[in-house]
């Protein structure tokens, strides 16, 4: 997996990591879902009850840890989209103009 530079060669790695541990079965969008919400709650517990000052310049342990459970959302994101047919990038771009739209700027 060292050679992943792009959504798209992960999304494939994801495919197949997932398919040699017969876990696709497991990958519905609920359980997706739900798996990414629960690594983003282990990502938030690195900054609670941290300084804006402190969460801005983790020690490397911390930002070792904090790295990890970044990966694991983005992970978790990437195959739920996988399962929804959803290009995330196609999605974060759509939902600049929206945001564009509603929140012009001043």
């Amino acid at each position: 997996m060292n050679d992943i530079h792009d959504l798209e060669t992960l999304k494939l790695a994801l495919r197949d990591f997932a398919a040699a541990r017969d876990w696709r079965q497991y990958h519905t969008p609920k359980n997706l879902a739900m798996a990414m919400i629960v690594e983003a709650a282990e990502l938030v517990e690195h900054f609670q009850w941290a300084t804006a000052e402190e969460s801005l310049a983790p020690p490397p342990e911390k930002l070792a840890e904090i790295r990890d459970e970044v990966a694991d959302t983005l992970i978790y994101l990437v195959e739920l989209a996988d399962a929804l047919n959803i290009d995330p990038i196609a999605a974060a771009r759509d939902k600049i103009a929206k945001n564009a739209l509603k929140y012009p700027a001043r």
